[in-house]
Parts: structure tokens; sequence; C-alpha cells
């Protein structure tokens, strides 16, 4: 959700009329200096800010889960989670809505705890480097929408997650995992369509070359949508972004004002290229495959670990077997711990689709030098060049510096004769 950076000296970069370097214009030119000169061209005061905000949310991995342990300690600790247990099966019985009434407390309460980290990593941190349009009030009231709709799915989620439990106690986790792909299906295939449009007005793409070249590059590569969507994403950000969601008769192209505000029509066409290229490569489908074997690893761990923390903690925190839902705190920390350890793994499912997708988009839209400048606008807020250990580590999608000697890589070979 986000912001454009003061690029001192680099107007024309912002503007999406920056000029191509020359060694990028020159038959035979090699791309490893093209790239470099590309990556020269951005101003150091604007480098440095970017590496300083990615940089920031390496530590933001680490102290975001061992903040929602303080939470969970909380929690448990003064018995509050089984209070809202109880408050629950009161009034929902002992069974799914019980759960379910217990998880929507636990979140609402998760939240407010959790709610001095979250001004600051979204709403503080956002202004702090220039990438946020939106005021408090309007942030807050997206908040609270984004909470609303968190706390019905989530509370649905745990109401059958611990039916689960209930109904197999020895191999709940095989299942659990199979619960958390089917919210995961969900949230990807059906959440652009009817929950982005709570937070942003989505309306259809006025008639023009734009909207003309983005379905003739649809109907060239088999994705069937007849429309094309711009949503106000200025609301939040100054980010350019695009997305190709929704599945059977929900399927649509979307790309945001700031796309056509602040890019050429050269960058517009490799974006939504890249978009494309994730539907027709079937990303979503393989990502679902991956994260769910990332899951059933995952809750396997809980598995063995929540027994033995509930044996040790539990009688005191009024918890004292895996079923009982007042352990969802526990729960909920312990994966938030294997997904901090996982994140090199998850990084590299979603960084790989990226690459390939950025390879179709080159190949789609014949665009090496609109990706070059458009991968400089991402680095306002993506650190453009970091070291190859750091980008397998940290990064979820192809790096600055990466994407750009792909397309000089793609535009040298393409060179004519």
């Amino acid at each position: 959700m986000r912001r454009m950076m003061r690029w001192a000296g680099g107007l024309a970069v912002l503007c999406g009329l920056l000029a191509v370097p020359a060694l990028a214009d020159t038959r035979g030119f090699d791309p490893v200096a093209a790239t470099d000169a590309y990556l020269a061209s951005v101003p150091p005061e604007a480098k440095a800010r970017s590496d300083a905000y990615f940089e920031g949310g390496y530590w933001l991995l680490l102290w975001e889960p061992l903040y929602g342990l303080a939470v969970a300690w909380v929690l448990m600790r003064f018995g509050l989670s089984s209070r809202m247990r109880n408050l629950g099966q009161r009034f929902g019985g002992k069974g799914f809505f019980g759960t379910v009434l217990y998880a929507i407390q636990y979140l609402v309460l998760a939240a407010l705890l959790s709610f001095p980290l979250t001004v600051y990593t979204d709403f503080v941190r956002e202004h702090q480097y220039d990438l946020s349009n939106q005021g408090f009030g309007d942030w807050f009231g997206q908040l609270l929408i984004e909470l609303a709709v968190t706390a019905v799915m989530a509370g649905l989620a745990t109401g059958v997650l611990y039916a689960v439990i209930r109904a197999a106690p020895k191999r709940w986790w095989v299942w659990a995992a199979g619960v958390g792909v089917g919210f995961l299906v969900v949230a990807l295939l059906l959440g652009p369509v009817f929950i982005s449009p709570l937070f942003n007005e989505y309306k259809p793409l006025e008639p023009g070359p734009i909207r003309d070249k983005v379905l003739s590059m649809a109907r060239a590569n088999g994705v069937p949508a007849e429309h094309v969507y711009m949503f106000d994403a200025s609301r939040q950000s100054k980010r350019i972004s695009a997305n190709v969601s929704g599945i059977f008769g929900t399927l649509r192209i979307s790309l945001n004002d700031n796309l056509l505000n602040r890019s050429t029509p050269e960058e517009i066409q490799m974006v939504m290229a890249h978009e494309l290229g994730h539907y027709v490569l079937n990303h979503v489908y393989e990502m679902l495959l991956s994260f769910s074997l990332v899951l059933l690893v995952g809750f396997a761990f809980i598995a063995w670990a929540l027994p033995r923390v509930l044996a040790r903690w539990g009688k005191r925190w009024g918890v004292e077997e895996v079923g009982d839902p007042a352990g969802l705190p526990v729960l909920m920390a312990l994966l938030s711990l294997y997904f901090l350890v996982a994140t090199p793994v998850t990084n590299t499912v979603v960084r790989a689709n990226e690459a390939e997708a950025d390879l179709f988009g080159l190949n789609a839209s014949g665009q090496p030098d609109g990706f070059a400048t458009v991968a400089l606008k991402l680095g306002e807020y993506r650190k453009l060049a970091p070291g190859p250990l750091e980008e397998f580590l940290l990064f979820d999608h192809p790096s600055g510096r990466s994407r750009i000697l792909m397309g000089m890589r793609w535009k040298a070979e393409h060179q004519a004769p």
C-alpha cells in the first residue's frame, strides 16, 4: 500500500521520461554494461533512501513475530484467552459456533494489542519514507474494514480448524493443511474481485490505445478477459501495480491509476504483459500447490510442538489439550515462528514465478527498455542491487538489477542482424 520517492535530480524518472542509456540503444551492446548504465542513472540519495527502507523491512521480519509472541504471552499469562473461550462457549456452545465467537474476540483483542506496531509499520514508517498518500483518518477507517473482513474469514477458518482437531486428534495437521489451502483459494482467486473493491473504486478503463493494446495482448495469449478496469490506488500511495484476477466469470484485468499516470506506454505494456503471464502460466495454481506443502510442514511442526508447550504451561493458562480453542494464541505464535524460518522457501517460490512472468512479459510486449525503466520505479521502495545471498534469502521478487539484466539480455538477443 504506498508512495513515491523524492528523487533529487531524478524528476525525469518519476515522470516516466527517463532517457534510455546510450549503451541500450546500440547494436551488439553489452547487457551488463547497459544494466549498469541504467542503475547509475538513479541519484545516490534516492538509492540510499530506497535501500534504507527495504533493509528496515528485514528487521520487521524479525520484530513482528517477536511482538506476536509477546501478545500471545499476555493473552495466555493473564487468562484472557481462557475467559474469551468461556464467553464464546456461553453464547455459541462448545462446538463450531462457540469457537468462531472465541476467534473473533481473539482477533480483535490481538489487533488492539498490536495496534502500536501496526501504526508504526503501516502508517508512520510509510510517511517517513514518503510512500503514503493517506491521512490517519482514512488509513484507520480502512484498517477497521480490513479487521472486520479478517475477523469473519479467520473466525470461520478457526471454527473449521478446531472441528478438524476434535474429529481427527491424531492426524488433524494433515486435514488442517487442507483447510488452510481452502481459505487460501478464496484469498487468491476471489479476494481481488470481491474484497479489494471494499478499499478502492474500480471502474472500466476508458477506450483508447492503452486499453486496446492490453486487450490485444490478452487475446493473443489466450486470456479470456473482455474488460480492463482501473482502480484508485493513488488514494493510498504512489506505487504502481496491476493484476489479472478471478476465475470463471469473474476474470478481469486491473491496473491502478498510478501506473497510468506515472508510466510511459512502453512501461504499461510491459507491466500488463507480466500480469497476463501470471495467468497464462497458471501461477496461482502453482502457488496453491507449493504453499499447501509449506502449510502441511507447518502444521506438522505445530502438531509436534503445541502438545509440549501445553504440557509445560497449559494448566496455569487454563488450556490442557490441543483441541481447546483457548490455545489459539500459542498455535499462531508457533506458526509465525515457522513462517519466519521458512521465509527463504516462500520467497523462492514467489520469486521464481515472478521471474517467469517477467520473461513472458518481455516476449509478449517486446519492451525491454520499458521493463528497465519500470524496474527503476519499483526501486523506489525495493533495493535495486542486493548481494546474491541477500536476494536469495530476503527478496520475494527479482531485484531491480536482476530484472534490468534480464531485459538487456533479451534485447541483445533480439537486435537486428
